[in-house]
């Protein structure tokens, strides 16, 4: 994969741009996971956080990328999403041991459909759902958003994965 692992062209228009860091990070959350055991990614390797397992991390991606843009961009039903769950501020880390390959091909069909939503629409569109003040942000902000959340927790799994196996790099 890390051929895939491409940056956007420097020359880019804003969208390409915004769309192209996107889909880099997405791909180097993915590409930390390649090879791992369905044990290896639901085995946590930092003691103060269990949730931040591989697993739990593309899980509160998937969950992520549907709070978004799904729920807050185009106003959509949050009660199918996990993160808004008032009981367990974790829920959409928790993956009750369910196969890495199911997981990432959950995150996976959530970024297309992301991906669709935001083919459909103009930067400067601005949320839709009624209850939250961050719907309120443009496209925008929300992408920029999800740019700045994807690297931070694709470096969270590449620390986990060093941890879990000694793997590292960024590409």
């Amino acid at each position: 994969m890390t051929s895939d692992l491409r940056r956007p062209p420097l020359q880019a228009d804003e969208r390409t741009a915004l769309l192209g860091w996107l889909d880099l990070q997405r791909r180097i959350l993915r590409w930390k996971c390649e090879g791992l055991s369905d044990e290896d990614a639901h085995r946590a390797v930092v003691p103060t956080s269990p949730a931040m397992t591989m697993a739990g991390l593309v899980s509160h991606m998937r969950w992520t990328e549907h709070t978004w843009l799904e729920v807050l961009f185009l106003g959509g039903d949050k009660k199918q999403n996990p993160a808004f769950d008032e009981v367990d501020e974790d829920a959409d880390w928790r993956t009750a041991g369910r196969p890495l390959a199911e997981l990432l091909a959950e995150y996976e069909a959530q970024c297309a459909r992301s991906d669709e939503i935001v083919a459909a629409a103009s930067l400067d569109d601005t949320g839709r759902h009624p209850d939250f003040r961050s719907a309120g942000a443009n496209l925008r902000w929300m992408l920029i958003h999800l740019v700045e959340e994807t690297g931070r927790h694709a470096g969270h799994a590449d620390l986990v994965r060093e941890l879990l196996d000694g793997t590292k790099g960024y590409y």
